[in-house]
């Protein structure tokens, strides 16, 4: 396959007439249970009922079983109300994950719409994408996916987290609310049985069906992107138009969010009850600030080919027009050539060799990647903020206030 076509936008190319059908989070077997269970109700309303029902369904049960069994606040080495990752997982972070599909189902069907209302898919290729977008539809609405997801969860995950749990309870030989040590060997109370079968079942759904999502719309763009795409070569958002997919960015953060909330959990968890410190983790928590970092910006790298021949392109054909701008200038007002009657003073010669300079920085901005510095840095800054708690683990919250005030006054 060759590649893709670069032409410019004419300014009258804009065409739809109706948003694209285009949503990530809508369809599927669990949105079919969100509507039958009535948790939902079409596109995605009742969000409340699905960031109260899904967490309790996964919380409540433990902190009866708890209770029962003695283990809610004391009895055991990590009482449940003191565990900081299974309060955190469940009340905070599956919430976020829960409540992320709305954000995401309506910012990235705007993006969608962008491709051809700015004329980047011409009337022409609008049957083609068009069923490009079906053909995501069925992806992302297939049961088959999503059975298979489930089954991974249910088997991989418990056998990988309880060989981890093993490890962890032998070494330690401590019991905590969801096992108990005894005879040289672990075993998993109602409480903990509970939470291995189900709890962490539905979380592990609920997440590995985001990156499923994340797939679709990985694939989504690279189909895209062997469609000929009209670029504008002078476009002010320096990405030849393709600007707006930067907002993608923002709207996959609360899925990254609430990944470290989790990672902050469990990393403070092994700092309260396994005496580790912070300085051991450091490793893990660059690796996943740089994964999740990697995970939003890749799809936008699809486009980098483009985006390079269209910026040597632009600049090849703006540096001609303008080196003719600033001959006349010149011959015009310094060298005199030209005799005129006009006068320098208010000439709009000299404003428009200023904006041909500003224009100029236009074409010479363009970069390989569709995406704003600021755009980038407010995702990371974001993603990260879960993880600063964890800093008084190191630095007591008095000296940290201290240091702030110096810092602004």
């Amino acid at each position: 396959m060759g590649e893709p076509r670069i032409r410019q936008v004419s300014p009258h190319a804009g065409f739809l007439q109706k948003e694209p059908d285009f949503s990530l989070v809508l369809g599927g077997p669990l949105y079919q249970i969100y509507l039958r269970a009535r948790l939902a109700q079409p596109p995605l309303r009742l969000l409340y009922r699905r960031l109260i029902g899904i967490p309790l369904i996964c919380w409540l049960p433990l902190l009866l079983l708890s209770a029962f069994a003695g283990r809610l606040t004391s009895g055991v080495s990590v009482p449940f109300l003191l565990e900081p990752e299974v309060n955190v997982k469940f009340l905070l972070a599956l919430p976020m994950l829960v409540a992320a599909e709305v954000a995401v189902h309506a910012r990235i069907r705007k993006i969608v719409a962008q491709f051809p209302e700015r004329g980047i898919i011409a009337r022409r290729d609008q049957a083609r994408f068009e069923k490009l977008i079906s053909s995501e539809i069925r992806l992302r609405n297939s049961a088959t996916v999503e059975l298979i997801l489930f089954i991974l969860v249910l088997a991989l995950g418990y056998w990988l987290w309880k060989a981890n749990l093993s490890l962890t309870v032998s070494s330690l030989k401590a019991s905590s609310w969801y096992s108990i040590y005894e005879n040289g060997g672990m075993h998993l109370t109602a409480a903990g049985t509970y939470y291995a079968l189900v709890s962490l079942t539905i979380f592990r759904f609920i997440l590995l069906r985001w990156y499923f999502r994340l797939f679709v719309w990985y694939r989504f763009l690279w189909q895209v992107r062997g469609m000929p795409l009209h670029l504008n070569f002078y476009h002010p958002d320096r990405a030849g138009g393709l600007g707006f997919l930067s907002a993608s960015l923002i709207a996959f953060t609360p899925v990254f969010v609430s990944q470290t909330m989790v990672l902050s959990a469990a990393i403070f968890t092994r700092i309260l009850y396994q005496g580790e410190k912070l300085p051991a983790f450091t490793m893990e928590i660059a690796a996943a600030l740089v994964f999740f970092a990697l995970v939003a910006v890749l799809p936008l790298g699809f486009f980098a080919v483009q985006l390079d021949r269209m910026g040597r392109t632009a600049k090849i054909e703006f540096g001609a027009l303008a080196s003719h701008y600033v001959n006349d200038f010149r011959h015009k007002w310094v060298q005199g050539d030209i005799h005129t009657q006009e006068r320098l003073l208010g000439s709009a010669d000299v404003q428009s060799l200023a904006d041909m300079a500003d224009s100029y920085q236009v074409v010479s901005g363009i970069g390989l990647l569709p995406i704003t510095k600021p755009t980038f840095i407010r995702m990371m800054v974001v993603i990260a903020l879960p993880l600063l708690p964890l800093a008084l683990t190191v630095i007591p919250l008095h000296e940290i206030v201290h240091r702030l005030f110096k810092f602004v006054f």
